[in-house]
């Protein structure tokens, strides 16, 4: 069962202006009921960003992000702009009142000199016979909601950022505490291996395998060292703080709340980026309006009355001495086709836009499908590296036995335990994804923070 979302619903209400959109450009999208991957359900459910981890730090981590990151404040910097914007598009439809003053001195060889002051006030307004200036309005107006649909977007971004930085951070930590434990690891083997070499049971080959695991683990510490702190330096970017390397997490959050999912026609209404494409073709729509009504006759009403005298102090009395009064049509007759082609322009900007509304509802629909994907196998694969980190745990204790009791070779100890800090990496890996991926689940579905 299927059902069908119409992608625009913002056909000019002028559908016969010359260069708007015919209603068969509306593209139609099918929205299946249901998402095509499903995860299972899990236990706990939380429907937003902030819901999905009980973790005191790394909320306290977010909310600093979302109050200091300068990023952020660009982006309410823009969505106030726009406000401005929208009601200096809306001063045209009200009278504007100017006061003016003017003084001069002339000499004339008749008369002599002779001096003249002037104050007046000077009114001036456009009748909106056409909509014009409302059509201004609209698409200012629908400027701001975008910007305000961006700003939430930006919000929710930069939370899912900062959760995701966190938690490469944990698996950076974890990593390098696991690379610590590997050389200690490799440095017992190796001393192992040289009593057994002194002992003459072992091979001068066996000392020197043991003691290249042992260099090669050292090697990696420098590089987890680097990985660790440089996870720690973007988070503290992300929080709009001095990115050194000084903070630390170690600690995984609780991975015990779904998220659901809904149907995909929710993402409609909950993501704001698609809300902000929603708005940005409402504007081009209001503009090719603008653009058509700019084809009519114009309507100033233009209104002055003042004092004017040759003494500075008469323009102290209350009472206006001129005045005037002036209604005028402004009709284009001839301009090279310059409007008719700002007509097809402006539709073509709406068709456009049209085409990025398109555009982003089905990468919001691909990218829940993504995770709602990645959710099931994710869980999957770390169950099975979970399984077999126990086996190979068990083999490495098993064969570092048959060693030291002379049945098992050198070569196979060292392998053993090479796969056991293989599959732990591995595991680590996995459940960073895991938590990394619930985190643009929520994000995707557009569940806020």
């Amino acid at each position: 069962m299927r059902s069908t979302v119409l992608l625009t619903g913002l056909l000019l209400a002028s559908c016969g202006a010359p260069g708007s959109l015919a209603p068969g450009a509306a593209a139609s999208l099918e929205i299946p009921a249901r998402y095509d991957a499903s995860a299972a359900p899990v236990p706990r459910v939380a429907d937003s960003l902030l819901g999905l981890f009980d973790d005191a730090r790394l909320k306290a981590t977010v909310r600093r992000a979302l109050a200091n990151n300068p990023d952020l404040k660009g982006a309410l910097a823009r969505l106030e702009e726009a406000g401005y914007n929208t009601r200096k598009t809306a001063s045209a439809l009200y009278p504007a009142l100017d006061a003016n003053a003017s003084a001069g001195r002339s000499s004339v060889p008749a008369t002599g000199e002779s001096a003249s002051y002037r104050l007046a006030l000077d009114a001036r307004w456009e009748l909106d016979v056409w909509g014009r200036i409302r059509a201004g309005v609209q698409a200012s107006a629908a400027d701001q909601a975008a910007a305000a649909a961006d700003y939430e977007s930006a919000r929710q971004s930069l939370a899912a950022q900062t959760m995701q930085a966190w938690f490469d951070l944990v698996s950076a930590e974890k990593r390098l505490a696991l690379g610590q434990r590997r050389v200690a690891s490799f440095e017992n083997t190796r001393n192992l291996v040289a009593r057994r070499f002194e002992l003459g049971t072992a091979r001068l080959g066996d000392v020197e395998l043991a003691r290249t695991d042992l260099e090669n683990g050292r090697a990696d510490i420098r590089q987890l060292e680097d990985d660790r702190d440089r996870a720690a330096r973007t988070v503290r970017l992300l929080a709009g703080d001095y990115p050194d390397a000084r903070l630390s997490a170690s600690s995984w959050s609780a991975l015990s709340r779904s998220v659901p999912a809904g149907v995909p026609s929710d993402v409609l209404r909950q993501r704001p980026d698609i809300d902000a494409a929603y708005q940005r073709l409402r504007a081009a729509d209001a503009r090719v309006k603008v653009a058509h009504a700019d084809l009519f006759p114009s309507f100033p009403l233009t209104a002055s009355g003042g004092r004017s005298s040759n003494l500075l102090s008469d323009l102290g009395h209350s009472a206006f001495d001129s005045w005037s009064l002036l209604a005028s049509l402004s009709a284009p007759i001839f301009d090279g086709g310059e409007r008719r082609a700002e007509i097809g322009a402006a539709g073509k900007r709406a068709e456009q836009a049209l085409a990025n509304y398109q555009s982003i509802v089905l990468g919001a629909l691909k990218e829940v499908e993504d995770a709602l994907g990645s959710e099931r196998l994710l869980r999957a694969q770390e169950q099975a590296r979970l399984e077999a980190l126990e086996a190979a745990r068990s083999a490495e204790t098993r064969t570092r036995r048959d060693y030291e009791a002379g049945i098992s070779d050198f070569l196979t100890l060292l392998e053993a335990q090479r796969r056991v800090f293989s599959t732990e990496d591995q595991t680590l890996t996995l459940h960073r994804l895991r938590l990394q991926n619930r985190v643009s689940l929520a994000l995707a579905l557009g569940k806020g923070i």
